[in-house]
């Protein structure tokens, strides 16, 4: 997974399990695209603080995604919903005993998943 949609999935899912302040500073650094000067100016404090905060904040969230697995299973899940799309497109291929069987153990997975 590239590491800014790593990042963004992180925030998304547990984001608001951060305080106001490293919120702030992860999403100007980090979704926002700002440099570490700029939102240490900003904020009245040093680069090197900002730097910090932003991969302890970080450290965190692959923490919380360690010990959860949110963003595992909404990838796992989105994986399988794209594959019953696929399957409808391709209905007219299969026979309507196979598509059903197929259709069913798939979403039989997601409902385990849940």
């Amino acid at each position: 997974m590239e590491k800014i949609v790593e990042q963004a999935l992180l925030y998304d899912f547990y984001g608001e399990l951060l305080t106001e302040h490293q919120r702030r500073i992860y999403e100007d650094v980090v979704l926002n695209d700002y440099s570490l000067s700029e939102v240490a100016e900003v904020l009245g404090i040093s680069r090197q603080g900002v730097h910090d905060n932003v991969k302890r904040c970080h450290k965190i969230l692959k923490d919380y995604e360690g010990k959860l697995h949110l963003v595992a299973k909404f990838e796992s899940v989105k994986h399988k919903v794209n594959e019953i799309h696929q399957l409808t497109k391709d209905c007219e291929a299969l026979d309507k005993k196979e598509l059903a069987d197929r259709v069913e153990a798939i979403s039989h997975e997601i409902l385990e998943e849940l």
